[in-house]
């Protein structure tokens, strides 16, 4: 794998963690603070589950998990290293996988942040749009493919 890429999936969990480290430091627990009015805020949170916190209280779980798909994710993207689409997806959910496992790994529970104010929908953080944008690259590389 090129150092491009480890240093990109790098930065994105450096970014991941340094947002949520600003977080800690700056809201309290359950506080909110605008960003766009109506569209979203930030809002602290520790969740110790997953969206909207399923499975709550059971790091072990969560870490067995994301640590076996931490392997699994790296299997694919050595194996598919050439798609170009592929590998940007695959990179992005070992981003995201990584910086919500360091959470829990260290703390215990994931700092989420970002809340919608449109729409009532989970708290959630960088790692976990980094998630959502590699299954969404994914999901239209796969379709491209058929």
């Amino acid at each position: 794998m090129p150092v491009i890429y480890i240093i990109g999936i790098a930065l994105l969990i450096i970014i991941d963690q340094l947002v949520k480290h600003w977080v800690v430091a700056s809201l309290a627990m359950g506080q909110s603070m605008t960003l766009i009015p109506g569209v979203i805020s930030l809002t602290r949170i520790n969740n110790t589950g997953a969206a909207w916190s399923i499975l709550a209280g059971h790091q072990e779980i969560f870490v067995i998990i994301a640590l076996l798909a931490l392997v699994a994710i790296g299997y694919f993207l050595i194996r598919y290293w050439k798609n170009i689409s592929y590998r940007l997806g695959l990179s992005l959910l070992i981003a995201g996988t990584a910086g919500n496992v360091i959470d829990r790994i260290f703390s215990g529970h994931v700092v989420d942040m970002f809340q919608l104010d449109f729409i009532n929908f989970p708290i959630f953080n960088c790692a976990d749009t980094f998630l959502t944008i590699g299954i969404i690259v994914l999901g239209i590389a796969v379709l491209r493919e058929q």
